[in-house]
């Protein structure tokens, strides 16, 4: 059997939940009738077993070889099953016994690996760091201070970001400061308005009032007026009229990524695939492209990929939009998450997976949104997936990777000119989010912000991968070096995406070599 015989058999036996050494696939690929060897065992061994052992794979086709010669095994026989037990002792922990159920070595957290293909990495040398997951660290209310707790952190963490570059004043101080002087200001946008004469008014709130500063239209940077959201964090600077009423603006600062970001790199070469907005339960969901996308991550081609990072939107949910259930395939939505999970089973039990909810998925739709509950984590536990909040930050091997699921890209794209975001290319839109430093910054229009002490949602640290999903579009660009990823999806176009001039880029899986965040695209539909 070639090497696709041996990857149906992996792929069989981890549907079932079992995980099964290298040369207990050897043996079973080798049998006489491989598929009826498969059907012996999953007839044979225990339920309770986590993996499939030589020696569970010799018990059933023992009978075999004394039904096809009539005599005991030959020696040329045994020899061959003892030089196969040699290979799977202790001294290679890659293949040796003692798995956990995800099919890790215990001690060194190896993977199984499979006849003819060995996966880049013995498991020793991964690195896997969650920062900032708020799941379980909810505490709004959803009362008035609450919103004026998380603002004020959000100024005060983006703020100290600008008040070096300027000599930042309180409005309460500008207000009584003379005509003709040189003012500063760090604050939220309040309002953004024209003037008759085309000119920009801005308005700026801290904790102490509001001051407005005026663009001119012919000053070169008044078109980064156009670019701003309520709610961001800006600077600027300038002088006030003689009636100190207003301040005419010659500067504007934004907290940006610095041009000078270094980023991080892996110390050796490891691929992620990073893919969101699944939609299992859908009448759309692409279950052949997936199941091209699990079994390529079986081969020799996909050797290097050791991790897989899905930012959102593992099933369609119910509810969501109008007449969603005349789109659904499943339309329960815990039978959704356990269909997800037979589909996930189908990747290979020796990656690292790490997920964060979408707005389709069964959390509250607010963000930050915490992980899931105990009760959908325990239906979504195949291979052991580390699930966090959205938005949160794995680090991997050193290189971070900030996972958002991207509801503002929607807002961000409404509210911009087309030249700065847009749906054919979001990587765009994540520029502006980098920007700012923060994932959705505009509170009050489509995206849902749920006010908590701390803001979850500033991007404190620049991260060296941002990753997003939610507009089913492919597109990556880098931003002052930082890599920006929107994956695309698995999901056809539906009849609303159809309404709304949606057609998605479906099938497609970006992978990351995470040594040098060079990006390849691997299509299967």
């Amino acid at each position: 059997m070639p090497l696709e015989g041996s990857v149906r058999i992996v792929q069989r036996l981890t549907s079932r939940g079992y995980n099964v050494e290298r040369e207990a696939v050897t043996l079973l690929e080798n049998a006489s009738d491989p598929e009826r060897a498969v059907d012996r065992l999953l007839e044979t061994v225990s339920d309770d077993a986590l993996v499939i052992s030589i020696a569970d794979v010799r018990a059933i086709l023992e009978p075999d070889r004394e039904e096809s010669s009539g005599v005991d095994a030959t020696d040329e026989e045994v020899s061959a099953d003892r030089r196969a037990e040699s290979t799977s002792g202790s001294t290679d922990p890659a293949v040796s016994g003692g798995k956990t159920p995800t099919g890790h070595d215990k001690s060194t957290g190896s993977p199984p690996e499979m006849e003819g293909f060995e996966r880049s990495g013995d498991g020793s040398e991964r690195s896997v760091q969650i920062d900032g997951d708020m799941t379980g660290e909810s505490t709004g209310t959803g009362e008035y201070r609450d919103f004026v707790t998380v603002f004020r952190d959000r100024l005060d963490r983006l703020g100290s970001k600008l008040r070096g570059r300027v000599n930042h004043r309180p409005a309460s101080s500008i207000e009584s400061m003379p005509g003709g002087s040189d003012v500063a200001m760090v604050g939220l946008v309040n309002d953004v308005r024209s003037t008759a004469s085309g000119h920009w008014l801005v308005e700026l709130e801290d904790t102490t009032g509001t001051f407005p500063f005026l663009v001119m239209k012919d000053r070169e940077f008044a078109s980064m007026v156009e670019e701003l959201l309520y709610d961001e964090v800006i600077a600027m600077e300038g002088t006030l009229a003689d009636d100190s009423g207003i301040a005419f603006v010659d500067s504007i600062y934004v907290p940006d990524v610095p041009r000078t970001h270094e980023p991080s790199y892996a110390d050796r070469h490891v691929q992620a695939a990073l893919i969101s907005d699944v939609h299992v339960g859908s009448d759309e969901f692409m279950e052949d492209a997936w199941n091209r996308f699990a079994d390529w991550l079986h081969t020799e081609e996909a050797q290097h990929v050791e991790y897989l990072c899905i930012a959102g939107d593992m099933v369609e949910g119910v509810g969501v939009y109008p007449n969603q259930d005349e789109e659904l395939e499943i339309v329960d939505i815990y039978e959704q998450y356990e269909a997800f999970n037979e589909h996930l089973k189908a990747v290979p039990g020796d990656l690292d997976i790490v997920m964060i909810p979408g707005n389709h998925d069964a959390v509250r739709l607010a963000e930050p949104q915490p992980g899931f509950d105990e009760e959908l984590r325990e239906i979504m536990s195949a291979h052991d997936a580390a699930i966090v909040s959205n938005p949160s930050t794995v680090e991997l091997e050193g290189v971070s990777i900030l996972l958002y699921h991207g509801v503002s890209l929607d807002e961000v794209i409404a509210e911009l000119p087309a030249d700065a975001a847009s749906y054919d290319e979001p990587h765009k839109a994540m520029y502006q989010l980098l920007k700012k430093r923060h994932v959705a910054p505009q509170f009050g229009g489509h995206t849902r912000l749920a006010p908590e002490e701390r803001d979850y949602l500033v991007i404190e640290d620049v991260p060296d991968i941002f990753h997003t999903g939610h507009v089913h579009k492919l597109g990556f660009g880098k931003y002052h070096n930082v890599l920006a990823i929107n994956s695309g999806c698995w999901q056809s176009q539906t009849d609303f995406q159809k309404s709304v001039n949606i057609d998605p880029d479906a099938g497609y899986a970006p992978i990351v070599d995470l040594d040098t965040l060079d990006v390849t695209v691997q299509k299967f539909s």
